[in-house]
This record gives structure tokens, C-alpha cells and sequence, in this order.
């Protein structure tokens, strides 16, 4: 299959993965908290050994071939932290109160989140959580931005590190699309609505892949392994899953589940990418 089309078509499999999200919990009406702990854990850890092991490490490889010495290690340190500063920019433009990254205020049991919510405010309590479902869908769709783009790198210039973001991402989406698809469903009594915004707000992604593309196709940059801008944008890719991984994932897996059970969820996740890389 052609290589695009490829990292495409993973790029799309992580953004769905908000639409599972909603669904799964518009059919079932409550889900194991350390579960998702665990999930939660597993994606951090996968993320964090292909940034550590994988991205960075080549970025400083393939830079050194090309300026060896103190200059291009600086460059791909700086693209690391740039990529973070990104992440960060994103989070600071959008309020807290609207960021489902910072605090949505829903818990993983429908029945005791949004229906007492909506018993005790009648229908300011309905208008409230749909406005809560609609910012909270628009908050991940711009977070899925340099997400889609990050898969779609990956992805691009080598399939198998590319699956390993896309399981990552994709795993870090369904509760996204769960904190978009409680207020709105219980909003409007909807299912098709909720799962409409919750599969709508991780589109984004393969969006944002689409642009990655377009623009590199009009200016001529390369951002394959033959460009110059490859090891650069490799731990630029590298800071914004770190980011993801401590600012996103390890905290919201703390919050719904046991400390140890996170933990074992990123040892897990590790040991998966490290095995992986062993036999393929």
C-alpha cells in the first residue's frame, strides 16, 4: 500500500477512536474506573518508550550525520521542547472549565454524573451540560491537531512506529469521546447526537494529517527520512507525546483508578513497544 495512504489510514484509526468512546458508553452504563486506569497507563507507557527509545534517539542520529557536533544536538533539543511548547500553548489558549484535559467534571458512572446534575437544575441543568458536551468537543478537536500530525510522521516513516502511536492515541481517545458523549446524551436524550460529536471531535486528527501533507507538498519540505527537517520534526513529535503522556494520560489515570494499577498500565505498555521492536 502506498506509504501515505498508509499513515492516513492510521491516522483516521486513532481519531475514530472518540466515536468508540461514545459509544461505549451510550451502550453500557457504567465502565470499570481501573480499567481505564490501566488503559490510560498502557497508552502513557507506549508513547513515553517510542518518544525516549525510538524518536528522540533517531532525531539526534540522523541530525549528527548531517551537523555533527554541539550544534545539531542543540537543534533537536530544541525541537523537543518546542514540540512541548506547543502542547502547552494549546492548553492555555482554551479554559480549564472547557478543557476536558483539565477538569470535565464527569466521572465515568453516567447514572450518578449527569443525570444528578440535571435532577438538581431542571433544565438549566440540560443547557448547561450541552454546552459542556459542545466545548468539550471542540477543546479535543484542537488538541487532535498535532496529534493526527504526530501518527501521520510517525507513520510515514516507518509503519511499524506508527502503529505503535496509533494504538496510543487511539487509546487515549476513547475517553475523550466519553466526555463529550455523557453531557450531550443526556442533554438531549440523543444517542445519534452524542455519538455525532464525540466521532466529529476526533476527525481533527486525520485533518490535521491532511494539512501535515498539504503543506509540506506546497513548500517542498521533506518530512520524510530523506529531509532535512526529518530529525527536527521527530523530536518535535517526541516533546508533544511526552507532553501528552504527563500532562494527559498518567494524571486522568490517577483520577479514575489506583495508583499501582496506573503504574502496572505504563510498565505494560513499555514492556509491549519494547517487545515489539525486539521481534518485528
Amino acid at each position: 500500500m502506498n506509504p501515505i495512504l498508509t499513515a492516513l489510514l492510521l491516522t483516521l484509526t486513532a481519531g475514530a477512536a472518540t466515536g468508540l468512546g461514545g459509544a461505549l458508553i451510550l451502550f453500557k452504563k457504567k465502565l470499570s474506573s481501573n480499567f481505564l486506569a490501566a488503559a490510560l497507563g498502557l497508552s502513557a507507557g507506549v508513547m513515553i518508550f517510542i518518544s525516549l527509545a525510538e524518536l528522540y534517539p533517531e532525531a539526534q542520529k540522523t541530525i549528527g550525520n548531517a551537523f555533527p557536533g554541539i550544534s545539531g544536538a542543540v537543534s533537536v533539543l530544541t525541537a523537543f521542547f518546542s514540540g512541548m511548547g506547543i502542547i502547552t500553548l494549546i492548553d492555555f489558549l482554551i479554559p480549564e472549565y472547557e478543557n476536558p484535559h483539565e477538569a470535565s467534571g464527569l466521572t465515568l458512572d453516567t447514572e450518578n454524573a449527569a443525570t444528578d446534575m440535571i435532577s438538581r437544575t431542571g433544565h438549566e441543568g440540560k443547557a448547561a451540560l450541552h454546552k459542556l458536551g459542545v466545548m468539550s468537543a471542540i477543546a479535543i478537536a484542537v488538541h487532535n491537531f498535532p496529534e493526527g500530525m504526530a501518527t501521520f510522521i510517525g507513520a510515514l516513516n516507518d509503519p511499524q512506529m506508527g502503529a505503535g502511536i496509533t494504538f496510543a492515541i487511539a487509546v487515549h481517545n476513547i475517553p475523550e469521546g466519553i466526555a463529550v458523549a455523557i453531557p450531550i446524551y443526556y442533554a438531549t436524550k440523543s444517542r445519534g447526537k452524542a455519538l455525532l460529536y464525540a466521532t466529529l471531535s476526533g476527525l481533527t486528527e486525520p485533518v490535521g494529517a491532511a494539512i501535515c501533507y498539504g503543506v509540506t507538498a506546497l513548500t517542498g519540505i521533506r518530512i520524510d527520512s530523506g529531509g532535512a527537517a526529518f530529525p527536527l520534526i521527530l523530536a518535535a513529535v517526541a516533546g508533544i507525546m511526552i507532553y501528552i503522556s504527563l500532562d494527559e494520560l498518567l494524571p486522568t489515570a490517577e483520577k479514575y483508578g489506583k495508583h499501582h494499577i496506573a503504574i502496572a498500565g505504563v510498565v505494560a505498555g513499555m514492556a509491549l513497544m519494547g517487545i515489539s521492536l525486539l521481534i518485528l
